[in-house]
């Protein structure tokens, strides 16, 4: 595995690259010859035929007067043998010695395209990428469109930046520094996407580099996903401007993403709170950010950095591994919360926490029990699919929730109960038309027999006060529970057929608008 060069001023000179021909293969009728570029600890691979060599090696002699007999000569006959091969693998390996060795600075751009650079080595990268927005970064800026960018390239800049060089050391102005800190001054939408194991032909662990995103100064959205967080620097130099977050497959755990300089403090609490105790540090908040997608991390907990994003209204920690709803109630801006696919198994107290919530997403955990959602009177859409609901009594929890218009119960082992779908929809007695099961609209048939079965019900009511005069009528009846109260200025509110949370928009169609 290829190891990072560290940040920090303490560096090493930079390392002698070295080219060796390590072998060959035979494509069709010619030979193909294998390179193993090594610049530090970094190695890749390269293939070339024999005429590939020979176009190098015009285009050098042409622009940079190199001897002419340095490359072995062509051969007609045998060309394919075995003892032919093996010698012109030792030629060539000399001759792209040599040429390293005569151009120890700055590599020709030729002979870098022949090695990939532009792919793999850090000079070659960060001129390639320059040159890119040298000719397209105006009309990116102005069609508001999403960057995409690797971590390799992010930390080939961050390099180049840490090494102090010259923006322009190759002389070609097209690929100057500053075009790309030019770029990111002004971009909005960010994506950086590293790859599961080796980069390419590299032995280039990409989602392990550290890169530094402070030289990005204007953005509103970001997307990240399999890097480690812990490697991100500058994200926290974003708090100003960012209103759309996610990061996924990067984390372990919250504090690495909202506040990764807590570590360096034995206590913090967020700026404007009211200081308690002693504070090493006070902590800035994420002013600007409204939606938040921690989805597909390794999460346990929701730790206390979520005191850092006040505003949030749409929070998404979907596929981790929480086993409790915790530290939410500092989320006052809440509505929109996607707790789906992690390891709950109870909600008591939910509604201390989560007070203004429309939309909760709790799909695929371990709950049996409802009791915790009865206090929920915002909610509009709740998804409870693949969970572990065996009685029809937890379905009254939500059955007087006054807003609730759309709610998911597949793959739990009530489902399967005869006439599920009226059973649940008589919970909500008088409401039982205006609620969608299962993304299904209600049909007419199944509200006459919820009518059945409400009837039936206050009949056992009735029946069961005569048999028993002096207990007092229940005052929670699931069976006529009150109407969501709206503005009688506003018309309902439509709500989406899935309860899941809003994504972010990070495609490169239907972008935010400008501010």
């Amino acid at each position: 595995m290829a190891t990072a060069r560290t940040f920090g001023p303490e560096r090493e000179a930079e390392p002698a690259k070295e080219a060796r021909v390590v072998g060959s293969e035979l494509v069709d009728t010619y030979t193909v010859y294998i390179i193993q570029v090594t610049d530090g600890s970094h190695e890749w691979t390269v293939k070339h035929r024999y005429s590939d060599f020979h176009d190098l090696h015009e285009k050098l002699v042409a622009e940079r007067k190199i001897d002419k007999n340095l490359l072995p000569p062509k051969k007609i006959i045998g060309k394919n043998s075995r003892s032919l091969v093996e010698k012109r693998e030792k030629d060539l390996e000399v001759y792209l010695q040599k040429l390293l060795a005569a151009f120890p600075g700055v590599t020709p751009r030729v002979l870098a395209h022949f090695l990939h650079f532009h792919f793999y080595e850090i000079n070659g990268i960060t001129a390639a990428l320059a040159e890119e927005l040298f000719e397209k970064g105006e009309q990116l800026l102005g069609a508001g469109e999403v960057f995409a960018i690797g971590p390799l390239q992010l930390y080939a800049v961050t390099e180049q930046l840490q090494q102090g060089k010259p923006t322009c050391a190759s002389g070609d102005a097209k690929t100057d520094l500053g075009h790309i800190l030019d770029f990111t001054c002004r971009l909005k939408y960010l994506k950086v996407s590293g790859t599961e194991g080796p980069f390419g032909t590299s032995n280039i662990q990409e989602q392990l580099l550290p890169f530094d995103l402070s030289i990005f100064k204007s953005l509103h959205q970001v997307e990240i996903s399999h890097c480690d967080a812990k490697h991100i620097r500058g994200l926290v130099a974003s708090k100003p401007t960012l209103a759309t977050l996610s990061v996924c497959f990067s984390a372990t755990s919250m504090k690495e993403v909202l506040v990764p300089e807590a570590s360096e403090f034995d206590e913090w609490e967020p700026e404007g709170t009211t200081l308690e105790g002693p504070v090493t540090a006070v902590i800035p908040t994420w002013q600007a950010l409204t939606t938040l997608d921690l989805s597909h991390n390794s999460f346990s907990e929701i730790d206390e950095s979520v005191k850092l994003i006040p505003k949030i209204e749409f929070l998404d920690l979907s596929h981790n591994g929480l086993l409790v709803v915790d530290n939410l109630q500092h989320l006052y801006n809440l509505v929109h919360l996607d707790l789906s696919y992690n390891k709950l198994s109870s909600l008591e107290g939910l509604h201390t926490k989560l007070g203004n919530i429309k939309t909760l997403n709790l799909a695929g955990n371990l709950l049996e029990s409802l009791s915790g959602l009865h206090k929920l009177y915002s909610l509009v859409n709740l998804d409870l699919r693949d969970n572990r609901i065996e009685q029809m009594e937890e379905v009254r929890s939500i059955g007087s929730l006054p807003c609730l218009e759309h709610v998911s119960l597949l793959n739990n082992p009530l489902s399967i109960i005869p006439d599920y779908r009226t059973k649940v929809l008589a919970q909500f007695g008088e409401r039982a038309s205006e609620v969608c099961l299962d993304d299904t609209v209600t049909t007419e048939k199944e509200l006459d027999t919820v009518e059945v079965l409400k009837a039936i019900q206050k009949a056992k009511e009735v029946k069961s006060k005569l048999s028993n005069p002096e207990k007092k009528g229940g005052e929670d009846s699931r069976l006529s529970a009150a109407p969501c109260i709206r503005p009688s200025s506003s018309p309902p509110t439509v709500a989406p057929a899935s309860a899941s949370l809003p994504q972010p928009i990070l495609s490169n169609q239907g972008i935010l608008g400008d501010e």
